[in-house]
């Protein structure tokens, strides 16, 4: 008995020992040590070779929301970075890919049937050849004997530079080595959006390119930085190196003294550029252009200067004005500016623009003197700017000045070539000025004699009252001179004021025919100026739920704004008991008008793109209400009737009749009157009175959720799930089954991942506590995926029945509206 226990024990020891040593044989399959390939081996999916100090595989992957393999260089520690794919343009459908030396020499990926997928197509056979993975992530082909290289990935680069990849132009034949774009998200064949070098123009710089357009540029190289780039300006620390031959123009990132270091730059589909450094844990951005709307090539056209700073960012340079005020006016800044004066070259003098991003195409002329720029530019009559560089010298420019940005802190001085008479009207407004202040000071001062010999006249009686100066104010409103003699007492400030006979004229009388919309404010018409300039009157009728303290916020607020995603005030009416206000005219309508219903022809023109660009076009006009204008600004009635479409289908938010100003160190306020449309308000408004800038991301985030869906919150419920719009987008996407709550027309396979994303922005936005939600400056890097890593959202506070909580925590129904124009709702409490 006892050796049938022992024998039985033996069996079960070598049964363990064998399935132990299979075990480890399939992991060494799976997974080989070497770093080389040579004749006769053979790796097959999903075996993986790994570089010398485990920093680099070569193996297959499969992206996101696909089932196509392909065969690509990834980081060992970070296997999502890829960093060079060999058949971007030709998956395999399977997973019987497999890779090896072929008889020729060349290294081929191999479907399951052995055909040749993709090749390294070497010209000539080498004998003997092996394949081998570095640790700086290339994989490189060499001949055995000697060593050679006769093929390497880091000359067929994907989206990714890593240090030591070096992109190239050869300067006799312009070919580049260049950094492509992957075409989305989960397809990395070759994209819209490259990156490279070019040195053909003059100076050496780097560009982005949409199809061969440029798209955005670094600025030129001057062997320490790129002086288009303005957090690098000055930064010697970030290892970029130039290498110069014969034959090209060589730039790349040297490798860095810190072994356990690695900065990668990546081009992605959108023509975002980013540099990210590895902090052990995952890649944190450093680095990325375009920063904002000012880096992108060219925004301001010709002769324009942009400053992100600025409302409008886009202004001529000095001694320029409009190409087309119109288009100018409007925000199309593409045509650019011209020359107020030409020049006549000999009388000719340069006025210093500091601290400035320099043009495209500049000439660079080595000099150690900035003093013989200006000679060598005044003495050549073509010349029209030069600027100095003290590691590049002299730079030239000739026929244009394109993608010039003003700096503020940090740039080059820019000299611009003016005619003589610039200056001369310069010194004769100096003169006037001098002038104007010597009459001022002694006008002034007659004034203060006379106040005081007044007081001391009357003994301490009252001042009489001060006169009203408004009446007889002159002004200019469709190229006509008007003077308003019997104003209301209501003060419109500095906008252009018509008359009520103009704007009802314009209108013809007011008549139905013109009619765009009713709403809380009033109805709204369409008009046409005897300019031919089509407008949109406000008019605040006399059964407004909105009153004057309305009329007068929005005058007020909208007044002092000027942003490409702000309807634009272009005046104001007060005559006796009529109150307008005028905006320019948007023939889109609105949001409201062309998304939601079924039979609405404009709704089968939004597209997912559309839409997108909708939501991140709403998204930066809240973004310069919040931070970028001069006023601090709460909306607190974002909904899709409060956002027009122009012509171009750009969005811009309206009626800010609701809004409120926020000064100094205020962040957040408290009201008991309640105001704006249920379905749109964040709970903490609609409920406590509380309202702060995460209110209108709240109303931010249920547009996005209506845009994606093209349904009213307000107008939604699911019978079968008995949900509400934002419950049901919450259960769709918390099952991983975003894609069903998308509108059914916009709904596609290939956007899924897109769409999925901005549903979950919308989800993060309509969170319960403000603290959750994020900011605005936070959800538009989220939208253009400059933030990749999305937090989860926390389930929302929905009603099964689709009803809003209102104030004090009572139910409210559903407040439904049927403007065709952004006009407030204001509730009755």
């Amino acid at each position: 008995m006892t050796s049938r226990i022992a024998l039985l024990f033996v069996h079960k020891s070598v049964f363990l020992l064998l399935l132990l040593l299979l075990i480890i044989q399939i992991v060494a399959c799976l997974s080989r040590e070497e770093d080389t390939i040579s004749a006769g081996v053979v790796i097959k999916d999903p075996q993986t070779i790994v570089s010398q100090n485990r920093i680099y595989k070569l193996g297959f992957f499969t992206p996101s929301n696909t089932t196509n393999r392909y065969l690509g260089i990834f980081f060992a520690f970070s296997q999502e970075t890829l960093i060079w794919i060999a058949n971007r343009d030709k998956p395999l459908t399977d997973s019987s890919g497999a890779v090896a030396i072929s008889r020729d020499g060349n290294l081929v990926l191999l479907d399951g049937t052995n055909q040749t997928v993709w090749s390294t197509n070497l010209t000539t056979s080498p004998v003997n050849s092996t394949v081998r993975i570095l640790d700086t992530g290339n994989l490189v082909l060499q001949e055995e004997a000697s060593g050679d290289t006769l093929w390497e990935s880091f000359s067929q680069p994907l989206d990714v530079q890593v240090q030591g990849m070096r992109l190239t132009q050869n300067v006799n034949t312009g070919k580049q080595v260049r950094l492509t774009a992957w075409r989305n998200a989960t397809d990395p064949a070759i994209g819209s959006f490259a990156m490279g070098l070019d040195v053909m123009s003059g100076t050496l710089q780097l560009y982005i390119w949409d199809e061969g357009r440029p798209h955005w540029r670094s600025g030129p190289w001057n062997s320490l930085s790129f002086l288009g780039i303005k957090k690098l300006f000055y930064a010697y620390l970030d290892g970029f190196n130039q290498v110069t031959n014969d034959s090209a123009g060589n730039f790349f990132f040297s490798p860095p003294q810190q072994n356990d270091m690695h900065i990668i730059s990546s081009v992605n589909y959108s023509g975002s550029l980013s540099r990210k450094a590895w902090n052990g844990m995952e890649w944190d951005v450093v680095m990325a252009c375009p920063e904002n709307e000012c880096d992108v090539y060219g925004t301001c056209g010709p002769f324009g200067s942009c400053n992100a700073l600025e409302s409008p960012i886009c202004s001529c340079l000095r001694g320029f004005e409009p190409a087309n005020e119109e288009e100018w006016g409007r925000g199309n800044w593409t045509n650019g500016c011209r020359r107020k004066n030409q020049l006549q070259c000999g009388g000719d003098g340069f006025a210093r623009l500091k601290n400035m991003k320099v043009p495209d195409f500049a000439k660079p002329l080595p000099s150690r003197v900035q003093d013989e720029c200006q000679a060598i530019c005044r003495r050549n009559c073509s010349c029209i700017a030069y600027a100095y560089d003290n590691n590049i010298g002299c730079m030239f420019w000739s026929n244009t000045l394109i993608d010039t940005q003003d700096f503020g802190s940090v740039g080059v001085n820019l000299y611009i070539r003016l005619s003589a008479s610039e200056f001369e009207s310069n010194k004769r407004r100096n003169l006037y000025i001098i002038i104007g202040v010597a009459v001022g000071f002694v006008c002034i001062s007659i004034m203060m004699f006379i106040a005081w010999w007044l007081i001391v006249k009357r003994k301490g009686n009252k001042a009489q009252d001060t006169r009203n100066f408004e009446a007889g104010q002159m002004f200019t409103a469709d190229s006509t001179a008007i003077v308003l003699k019997n104003e209301s007492k209501v003060n419109i400030g500095d906008l252009p004021k018509f008359t009520f006979e103009m704007l009802a004229n314009a209108t013809n009388q007011f008549h139905e025919d013109n009619l765009l919309g009713r709403g809380g404010f009033g109805p709204v018409y369409k008009g046409v100026l005897s300019n031919e300039k089509e407008i949109a009157v406000k008019r605040l009728s006399a059964e407004s739920g909105q009153g004057m303290q309305e009329f007068m916020n929005e005058v007020i607020v909208i007044s002092k704004l000027q942003h490409k995603n702000l309807v634009k005030l272009l005046g104001g009416c007060v005559e006796k008991e009529e109150k307008i206000l005028i905006y320019e005219y948007m023939p889109n309508k609105s949001l409201d008008a062309c998304l939601f219903g079924t039979t609405n022809p404009t709704k089968k023109l939004l597209d997912w793109n559309m839409r997108s660009s909708i939501i991140e076009g709403i998204g930066r006009g809240i973004l310069y209400l919040h931070r970028d204008s001069r006023l601090r600004i709460i909306h607190r009635d974002l909904k899709p009737s409060n956002v027009l479409l122009d012509q171009d289908w750009n969005p811009k938010i309206s009626d800010f009749g609701m809004a409120r100003i926020f000064g100094g160190n205020e962040d957040h306020g408290r009201t008991a009157r309640v105001v704006g449309t249920y379905g749109y308000m964040a709970p903490e408004y609609g409920m406590e009175g509380r309202f702060s800038e995460k209110s209108d991301v709240y109303s931010f985030g249920v547009l996005i959720l209506e845009i994606i869906k093209g349904k009213k919150n307000t107008h939604y419920f699911n019978e079968e799930l008995s949900l509400s719009l934002i419950g049901y987008a919450w259960k769709m996407w918390n099952e991983g089954n975003g894609l069903s709550f998308v509108e059914e027309s916009i709904a596609s396979r290939e956007t899924e991942e897109e769409m999925d994303r901005c549903i979950q922005i919308g989800l993060l936005c309509v969170q319960e506590y403000p603290k959750d939600r994020p900011s605005i400056e936070i959800v538009l890097p989220m939208l253009s995926r400059d933030i990749v890593d999305l937090p989860v959202p926390k389930q929302p506070v929905f009603a099964e029945n689709g009803s809003t909580p209102g104030p004090n925590g009572s139910t409210q129904q559903n407040v439904y509206s049927n403007n065709e124009l952004t006009l407030s709702v204001l509730d009755g409490r």
